[in-house]
């Protein structure tokens, strides 16, 4: 996944710290009308990334909605309003949305004076030791080498590490190929934003720090900046994924191809995966868009925070790292579901 990979990742980019749980959700009913922008979005888009995975979520009530919305296709806004309510779910943190992609590298599955800078399989120690090694142990110590473990080769050790972020992403090959990789599994150590450590360095002011600018300055500063990589002991590793076509997008949390701003990142301690969630925000990308919970993430944690994910390529990236905005989020829960949700508060 992702992701689970967003696990690692972050989200993209987990440059900002993940809220604390509350104790207890507070929900609140509300009406469709009192969506902004629900009546002029693309129910129809919704509903495809929907069919994406509500046949994975394992309960009667989802099973038999899935059911349903295949046969409103022609009707899509009317399948939502029927068989689902908007409920407002609130742990007392502000909410947060961020971005994240699909990155794009170029690499080879052989090694050269170019593609110097491996992409890992999992070895056996670090399923069975957790934590295992940090990142600077296994990076500088070479615990690796030698063991046929190597994935593939890329050109870039700051690509390779804003991949492992984003837990998954494509290589160019040289014959103009690709090949997608996905989260394979972590060394088990906790993800330290190196955002965040350059503003405590005060080398920036947060406002200034997105996944572009932490690029700039470690290649700037080649020495430091591997130092800096080296701050986040988290370490990912990866696998082939090809069962999926490369006009789809990567695999998400429930092992689907996520779909361009419409599928995000939740915590599931709030939102059942498969869920679809109206989004509202402003900032330099404003929203107001039904998307469907696809995903999930170590950085994302709350009620109120959601990762988008933008797309595949570098322009899906800029966007992804300049989002960090305000909003809400609303899940559309079956109708069932969303009365007990209240019923449980009284």
């Amino acid at each position: 996944m992702i992701r689970k990979a967003l696990a690692v990742l972050l989200a993209l980019c987990p440059l900002w710290a993940a809220p604390a749980h509350s104790e207890e959700p507070v929900t609140r009913l509300l009406e469709f009308s009192d969506l902004d922008g629900w009546a002029e979005d693309d129910h129809a888009a919704a509903l495809d990334a929907f069919l994406n995975t509500c046949a994975d979520i394992e309960a009667p009530d989802w099973i038999s909605l899935c059911s349903v919305a295949r046969d409103h296709r022609a009707a899509p806004r009317a399948f939502f309003e029927m068989f689902f309510r908007p409920v407002m779910v609130e742990d007392g943190n502000d909410a947060l949305f961020t971005g994240y992609y699909e990155p794009e590298l170029d690499g080879s599955r052989v090694p050269s004076g170019r593609y110097r800078y491996p992409l890992y399989r999992m070895p056996t120690e670090a399923k069975q030791i957790n934590p295992w090694l940090t990142r600077r142990q296994i990076e500088e110590g070479g615990f690796l080498n030698g063991r046929g473990l190597e994935l593939a080769w890329v050109d870039d050790p700051v690509e390779a590490f804003f991949l492992q972020v984003q837990g998954s992403g494509r290589i160019r090959l040289p014959d103009g190929s690709a090949m997608r990789v996905g989260y394979a599994g972590k060394n088990g150590h906790t993800y330290r934003s190196i955002g965040q450590e350059l503003v405590r360095r005060g080398v920036f002011n947060m406002h200034q720090v997105s996944a572009q600018t932490i690029r700039d300055w470690v290649r700037r500063n080649p020495a430091a900046g591997r130092e800096l990589l080296w701050h986040n002991p988290s370490f990912v590793f990866f696998r082939e994924v090809s069962k999926v076509p490369a006009n789809k997008g990567p695999l998400g949390a429930m092992n689907r191809s996520l779909t361009d701003l419409r599928s995000i990142a939740v915590d599931p301690a709030y939102v059942t995966l498969g869920s679809p969630v109206w989004v509202e925000k402003d900032g330099h990308l404003p929203l107001r868009r039904l998307m469907i919970a696809q995903d999930t993430g170590s950085a994302i944690k709350g009620a109120q925070r959601a990762d988008v994910f933008m797309g595949t390529g570098d322009r899906a990236g800029e966007l992804a790292g300049t989002m960090k905005d305000p909003g809400r989020m609303v899940v559309l829960m079956p109708i069932q579901r969303a009365y007990a949700s209240l019923a449980e508060e009284l």
